[in-house]
């Protein structure tokens, strides 16, 4: 198991006026400054699209919660990256449900579409492959999650349609 540096990182001088900002809101929103981890990782996600090491220890700082502790709570979270990802990130659920349905003919076509492999990012940044356990779509299987937006009752024709019409628009999804 990796072990982190226990660097500390003055938040003051790594995070931004607006994340800052932000993270305070949810700590007071809290109960403790601690229960505002997740939110406060979110943040910073949100600006800088994954939580660096360093983020993590501005995080702790600011917080003043362990970084151990933090770092508990980023790699529980399936939705926290802690490595560079893609503009969109597709979370393709494998679930059985998803599998009985047909998962795995729409996973070989993503990974033939965009020539990567799960946990692996394309050439041109657009896009990561990555499993999810279950997104809670088991009526309208199989489904996968690219940002915030569900798409279900995928065929391996339907999935590639639709990353080529995000490349296509050149948007973020999420």
């Amino acid at each position: 198991m990796e072990t982190i540096n226990t660097t500390i990182i003055d938040y003051q001088h790594y995070l931004t006026a607006t994340e800052i900002a932000a993270i305070e809101h949810e700590a007071s929103i809290m109960e403790t400054r601690e229960a505002a981890g997740i939110e406060a990782l979110k943040v910073v996600q949100a600006h800088r699209g994954w939580i660096s090491d360093e983020s993590l220890f501005a995080i702790s700082d600011l917080l003043a919660i362990p970084v151990a502790q933090l770092e508990g709570v980023a790699t529980f979270y399936n939705l926290i990256y802690r490595q560079p990802v893609g503009q969109n990130v597709i979370h393709l659920c494998d679930s059985i449900a998803c599998h009985l349905t047909g998962a795995g003919s729409v996973l070989v076509a993503i990974k033939q579409y965009l020539n990567i492999d799960y946990g692996q990012t394309t050439t041109d940044g657009k896009f990561t492959l990555l499993s999810n356990a279950c997104l809670g779509g088991c009526d309208k299987a199989p489904a996968m999650m690219i940002g915030i937006e569900h798409y279900q009752h995928l065929s391996p024709e339907s999935a590639v349609d639709i990353l080529q019409q995000l490349a296509a628009k050149g948007e973020v999804n999420g």
